[in-house]
């Protein structure tokens, strides 16, 4: 199947969204409402900047008002070889935002031959987000975390966003969700600069336990289940899941640490 050809006036370009606006019209209008549908939404998820680039981590818990709707939902996706996306808010749209900028991004690779800039890929998903805004306005809010390698700049970082699709850079580290806040305080105290991968992965599921015991929204680690938080690194190599054999090890620390302090 080869790509359809376009008049130099009405090309597309690399971009995959003005693509499938040229071949089949405008998206339909999105119909308002006086009250939002309950939909599971995604809770907590982090970004910490260390020596070699990036740890990514989200808990596993959707919830649907007080109910919990999914106890196992990934978070934490790769956009593409060098960044990845974490997702809060709305679910469904999330989710499918999320599918829409990896295709957006492997598309433009394929177009122009070259993958597009870092900085390219959050301004990308800014637009994405600004898209969402009518559902938004409706109670159906997406909040992407963005972070990656910049392999021109040689280090990683980490992009945040807000309903209106504004894109703001964060030095070191960033938590988002509704025990984002409970997340950036455990960060906040145990981050330093040029930290290693193993102390940062520790440090970001140190961040989601504390956020979990805080927050009913946040899911924390299910032993039983085999449920552990996404954890993901960004480097030169790539993206890389942590597994869930090492999460498991760090958790029972964790838990050795807790019971120690608490008797």
């Amino acid at each position: 199947m080869t790509l359809p050809l376009f008049p130099p006036h009405n090309d597309p370009g690399p971009s995959f969204v003005d693509l499938v606006r040229r071949m089949n019209g405008d998206p339909p209008s999105v119909v308002g409402s006086d009250r939002a549908p309950l939909v599971p939404h995604g809770t907590t998820i982090c970004a910490l900047r260390y020596a070699d680039g990036v740890v990514m981590a989200g808990d596993r818990r959707a919830t649907a008002g007080s109910s919990i709707a999914h106890r196992a939902m990934e978070k934490v996706h790769p956009a593409d070889r060098h960044s990845g996306v974490a997702i809060a808010g709305s679910a469904g749209f999330a989710l499918e935002m999320v599918r829409l900028f990896q295709l957006q991004l492997e598309h433009y690779e394929k177009v122009e031959g070259a993958a597009l800039s870092l900085e390219g890929k959050a301004n990308q998903l800014a637009q994405m987000v600004r898209q969402n805004l009518p559902m938004a306005m409706q109670g159906l809010v997406v909040i992407p975390l963005f972070a990656g390698y910049d392999v021109r700049r040689r280090t990683g970082r980490i992009y945040t966003y807000d309903a209106t699709g504004g894109r703001y850079e964060e030095t070191d580290f960033h938590a988002d969700g509704s025990g984002g806040r409970d997340a950036r305080t455990t960060i906040k105290l145990g981050w330093t600069d040029g930290m290693d991968r193993q102390s940062t992965i520790d440090l970001a599921v140190q961040a989601l336990y504390e956020a979990a015991d805080e927050d009913s929204a946040t899911g924390g680690p299910d032993p039983l289940r085999g449920i552990y938080p996404t954890v993901a690194t960004i480097t030169p190599k790539g993206f890389q899941r942590v597994s869930d054999d090492e999460l498991a090890r760090r958790f029972e620390v964790i838990a050795e640490q807790d019971r120690g302090v608490k008797q």
